[in-house]
């Protein structure tokens, strides 16, 4: 666990910052962390803790705690209490544990952040810079010849390219990130830019006074599921979650593992919602119900019109997670009472650091409770420096949508015209297209995120085995991404997934930024490999 804090008053945490611009962090920075111990008996649940909730320290925290350790900057304070501990989620028992209190750094250090991202220098498997990368690159670094706003030109380069930036700066990235989670940043400003841009309406979401004050940080994507829930369990009561489509896994565990427990409708079909929708006719008492929009990774997308009558009928909530369809290309706040996120995904793209967000609907009827309860509760615990390189990243967020919708259709249309592909699936080819149309944005495309089966495992592995694109189990980088997603999430329970449409064969795409024809050819190439294997068979 951990945390940290300006000296200064955060507006993050004042509810009248409403017009106000966040003051600058100061030179003193206070950061702690603490270590838990426990019995072995509790090991299953630390486990559970730890492999499912996003909870826990960044790597780059971790960084500056260690060489603040080696440098003899650590205040640590060894005064021991006690604490219940669980022996599984959501339940107590008269285990106790010593509770270690905080480890903090030293009041005058402040963070040195050693290397930053190494924007738009990714290259082909063949070695060549890809041509979107290049033009981005080069738009980039024609900023590099001058002063801007009167400061030196070797500290501009330096923090536009986050090889040295200023620690200083993470209370305002944290707010230009809130600001664009919220719609009011569409262009690629720096952060002084950021700061200076006049308020908006409050109507970016398509929701009257939403604003950023909205807007809640985590350290990771699954951090803010599992601190939604909780806030839900405590503003609610403890009530049975429901969890509709067939979601990524660790979604599902949280919603079974701490609570009452969870209804889990794996198809996320119109049949569920009529299920669902008579056992609320007979007495059901729901908390919430969690879904994707759209799936991850068969790409439905459920019917949030219908669910959200449901819900307001019989008075549960409905959290809809947007990481894959992403708010540029769909609006789905209006439907749902809180919308989380994976900021380490498309929002980022430099798959160099994690974060997660929580974004509440002020018109949602348990908006009141809800903001209560994280007045109260929320803490800020997103290391200042994950979070200015959050913000860097995220500049081009918008660029980078348009290009990756484009590039997904491309390779959509490649694998849909091949009889060697057995199913594509993709919000714009999936029979709930019509739910995901419903909620698509004017400028709004399909994502980058696809998955493909093929007519047998033979296949589809010398498929795999051909594609030349990075392999690997996460999605929304900058470059292309493959892996054998089932296989990887659900190796233990295969049947299990595929009673859902999930298929051990499933090949899922994540789309990035390379160059269309260079996609087409290489997905070309891997159809021909299918293609050989069997020549060469016969």
């Amino acid at each position: 666990m951990a945390q940290e804090r300006s000296i200064l008053e955060d507006p993050y945490f004042n509810p009248q910052s409403r017009k106000k611009k966040p003051v600058h962090l100061t030179e003193r920075v206070e950061s702690q962390i603490v270590a838990v111990t426990f019995p072995r008996s509790c090991f299953p649940t630390a486990k559970t803790f730890w492999q499912h909730t996003g909870e826990g320290i960044s790597s780059r925290r971790a960084e500056v705690f260690r060489k603040a350790f080696d440098k003899g900057h650590l205040i640590i304070d060894q005064t021991p209490s006690i604490s219940k501990i669980s022996s599984s989620p959501g339940q107590t028992d008269g285990d106790s544990a010593p509770f270690s209190d905080f480890t903090q750094l030293s009041p005058n250090v402040t963070p040195q952040i050693s290397k930053g991202p190494q924007r738009y220098r990714k290259t082909s498997s063949q070695g060549e810079s890809h041509p979107a990368l290049v033009a981005a690159a080069t738009k980039s670094s024609s900023l590099e010849t001058s002063a801007v706003d009167g400061k030196d030109q070797v500290q501009f380069v330096e923090e536009r390219f986050g090889r040295n930036l200023d620690p200083k700066q993470g209370a305002n990235a944290k707010y230009a990130i809130r600001r664009r989670i919220a719609g009011a940043l569409v262009a690629d400003l720096d952060l002084h830019e950021t700061i200076d841009l006049a308020e908006t309406t409050g109507r970016e979401r398509g929701v009257t006074n939403f604003s950023v004050d909205d807007v809640y940080l985590y350290p990771s994507g699954m951090s803010s599921i599992f601190n939604t829930h909780r806030s839900l369990l405590k503003s609610r009561g403890m009530m049975e979650s429901i969890c509709f489509g067939f979601p990524y896994i660790d979604t599902l565990k949280i919603l079974e593992k701490w609570g009452p427990g969870c209804l889990f409708y794996g198809h996320g079909s119109s049949a569920d919602i009529d299920d669902l929708e008579e056992r609320c006719k007979g007495g059901e008492k729901y908390l919430a119900l969690f879904c994707e929009f759209p799936g991850n990774p068969l790409l439905k997308s459920p019917d949030l019109h219908r669910l959200r009558l449901i819900a307001n009928k019989y008075n549960f909530a409905i959290v809809v997670d947007e990481t894959i369809g992403n708010f540029l290309n769909v609006n789905i706040l209006p439907f749902a009472d809180i919308i989380v996120s994976s900021l380490t995904k498309v929002f980022s793209g430099d798959s160099n650091v994690m974060g997660g967000s929580s974004v509440l609907n002020p018109q949602g009827r348990f908006y009141q409770e809800i903001k209560q309860i994280m007045m109260e509760d929320y803490e800020d615990n997103y290391w200042l420096e994950d979070a200015i390189f959050m913000e860097r990243n995220s500049r081009d967020y918008v660029m980078r949508i348009e290009r990756i919708n484009e590039n997904a259709e491309v390779i959509c249309d490649v694998l849909k015209a091949s009889p060697l592909v057995k199913e594509v699936y993709y919000p714009k080819y999936s029979p709930s297209r019509r739910f995901y149309d419903a909620c698509r944005t004017a400028s709004g495309g399909y994502g980058g995120l696809l998955s493909t089966t093929f007519w047998s495992t033979a296949d589809a592995i010398v498929f795999f085995d051909a594609l030349m694109t990075a392999k690997g189990p996460s999605l929304g980088t900058n470059f292309t991404l493959s892996c054998p997603f089932v296989l990887l999430a659900h190796y233990g329970e295969l049947e299990w997934a595929a009673q859902f449409g999930a298929e051990a064969d499933l090949v899922r795409i994540s789309v990035g930024l390379e160059d269309a024809l260079y996609l087409r050819t290489i997905f070309l190439r891997a159809l021909d490999a299918i293609t050989a294997s069997k020549s060469t068979v016969r």
